[in-house]
């Protein structure tokens, strides 16, 4: 008797508690996304003059939620409630990440899935299936091209950023073939000989000479071992073969139009008015994580900043542009197992669609927010609304009667601390007192590795603008560079606009979990002209599912009584709640 009683003080307690933030907060928040996708059933159809293509490299869902809380902790709010910039758009999907040889992926077959439309093998460079790796003999008829190289191909204006070196896996499948990730600036010599040619050298072939924009790290990977680093003058480049990529990439273009630039003061002064062609290097490797950013001595941009100075150069094409904004470093941060680092640069890549979105028109320009693969960080624990996303879980220990961190990683470098501690002491570290918030704190892992390994879970897609509602549901990876072919007319798509069956590619099959509307019935809806709206909602994103609702009566199309059914539904539960409590208290 006294467990149903503690039941029914516990469910009744839950429910007073959910509504300790009023009601009206509630209903409010949802009756105005209700509106919000009743207004999406008018599909943009437009082309894409424009695509805008963030990746967050390594950024998991738990990322995402993390970083949205610590965003709102950060302006001094709990954190929970707060809504990151693409967390706005109209469509949102899944994507399955894994490679044609690996279960968890690696971000170079990711890439050229993204990037090219294909799934291919693990640490090979925008090339097909038919790969073999290290081999450049198999490369032949396996290249594929990237969205960037069509985007080009059909006259408009192209570029890329990277907070990591800009011949590193990712921004290398949008303009470079290999069959081998790691050939950034050499290739062994007997495949040399078969005709392969380094990442940074592609850069310089063909028609990627008039790649508008060029942002990121690794000047070590551009210029040769006797040309000094004008940051750090005691180190060189890396290149054996005597050639400055740099100076090859600038040769024939009017250098009262073209910059190269290192250093945030030189980045300031460029004028995307009289600047046609922009390279900027601003690290010797991989640019710095955010929270170290502003502590470099040459200074360097944030990817924000990079990218409002790439969009105002881009978009003076009356063609349109292609850009890809690539967040590399939330990828490292989770690798060396510091959640701080990842959920800031995170964040700053937050900000760059942010300014994106300020600066472009949802009407001619397609933005696409998503990540190449996952990671093992877990969000995990009881912590009460508004605790430090960083910190220890509150009012509750292991059983060891040690605190937690409320993120932890799977394995990864945490783990050799956990490990050794164990051996020393015979339990985990002890966290009290321990600055877990602060930048580089090492979380606590379970497997001991030198390095943090991805995961193999789903990550999110965010799409707005121009056909973005051909993001639902559940897709295969490559499906999204069709997308952006598609929106755009590029590639296997250039004649998509000129077909009058255009709209048909909107049609997405019923089935789709993301695309049934759960049942809603209204029996007598007087006034109400717009009520067709409701059992049209479009089928693309994840906000316009709608819960299921029967209302007997709903007049003048008046605010939702959603809100008051929710409201009835309380009452009558604490109603009965309370019954249970006195029947079982009169029995005794």
């Amino acid at each position: 008797m006294n467990v149903i009683l503690s039941l029914v003080f516990v469910i009744g307690y839950e429910i007073l508690s959910a509504n300790a933030q009023s009601k009206d907060y509630w209903n409010d928040l949802a009756y105005n996304n209700l509106q919000k996708a009743l207004n999406l059933q008018n599909l943009n159809q437009n082309v894409a003059k424009n695509v805008i293509f963030f990746l967050g490299d390594g950024m998991t869902v738990t990322t995402l939620t993390a970083a949205r809380i610590l965003k709102g902790q950060q302006a001094g709010n709990t954190g929970e409630e707060t809504v990151l910039s693409w967390e706005t758009f109209s469509s949102v999907g899944l994507s399955k990440t894994y490679n044609t040889n690996k279960q968890t992926p690696d971000s170079a077959g990711t890439a050229t899935a993204l990037f090219c439309g294909v799934k291919t093998k693990a640490k090979v460079i925008a090339v097909d299936d038919q790969v073999e790796y290290g081999n450049c003999s198999s490369i032949a008829n396996a290249s594929v091209d990237s969205v960037m190289t069509q985007s080009q191909r059909a006259g408009k204006s192209v570029g890329f950023i990277s907070t990591t070196r800009v011949t590193h896996a990712t921004p290398a499948c949008l303009y470079a073939h290999s069959p081998d990730r790691g050939w950034e600036n050499n290739v062994p010599l007997d495949e040399r000989q078969a005709g392969c040619i380094d990442i940074a050298a592609q850069l310089v072939e063909g028609d990627n000479k008039e790649i508008r924009v060029i942002m990121g790290g690794g000047r070590q990977k551009l210029t040769d071992t006797n040309t000094a680093d004008p940051e750090y003058p005691g180190k060189t480049g890396q290149r054996t073969d005597g050639r400055n990529i740099i100076n090859e990439w600038m040769e024939g273009k009017d250098t009262e139009r073209a910059k190269y630039v290192w250093n945030l003061e030189d980045f300031n002064a460029v004028d995307p008015e009289d600047t046609d062609y922009l390279m900027g290097l601003f690290e010797r490797d991989h640019m710095q994580y955010e929270n170290y950013r502003k502590d470099d001595a040459a200074g360097e941009p944030s990817i924000a900043e990079m990218t409002e100075k790439a969009i105002k150069i881009l978009q003076k094409d009356e063609d349109g542009f292609f850009l890809m904004v690539e967040g590399g470093r939330i990828d490292m941060a989770h690798h060396k197992g510091k959640a701080s680092d990842a959920l800031q640069d995170t964040l700053a890549m937050e900000a760059a669609v942010a300014k994106a979105m300020e600066l472009t028109n949802e009407e001619d320009t397609l933005i696409i927010v998503t990540s190449d693969h996952s990671h093992t960080m877990m969000f995990s624990g009881y912590p009460s609304r508004g605790n430090p996303i960083l910190g220890l879980v509150n009012n509750v220990k292991g059983s060891d009667g040690l605190p937690y961190t409320t993120l932890s990683y799977a394995n990864g470098p945490g783990g050799r601390t956990v490990a050794d501690s164990f051996h020393e002491t015979g339990k985990r570290p002890s966290l009290t007192g321990t600055d877990t918030e602060r930048a580089g704190y090492v979380q606590d892992a379970l497997v001991p590795l030198q390095e943090e390994t991805h995961g193999g879970d789903d990550v999110a897609i965010f799409a707005n603008g121009p056909m973005a509602h051909l993001i639902y549901g559940t897709h295969e990876q490559n499906y999204i560079a069709h997308v952006v072919q598609y929106a755009a007319c590029i590639g296997a798509y250039a004649e998509e606009c000129d077909s009058d069956d255009r709209g048909a590619a909107t049609i997405v099959p019923s089935m789709s979990a993301a695309t049934i509307l759960p049942s809603m019935s209204y029996t007598e809806d007087s006034d109400n002209d717009n009520m067709s709206a409701a059992t049209s909602v479009p089928s693309m994103s994840a906000a316009t599912i709608l819960p299921s609702i029967t209302n007997a009566k709903r007049c003048n199309n008046d605010y939702s009584d959603a809100a008051t059914l929710v409201s009835n539904m309380t009452f009558w539960t604490l109603l009965i709640l309370a019954f249970i409590t006195t029947t079982l208290f009169n029995s005794q």
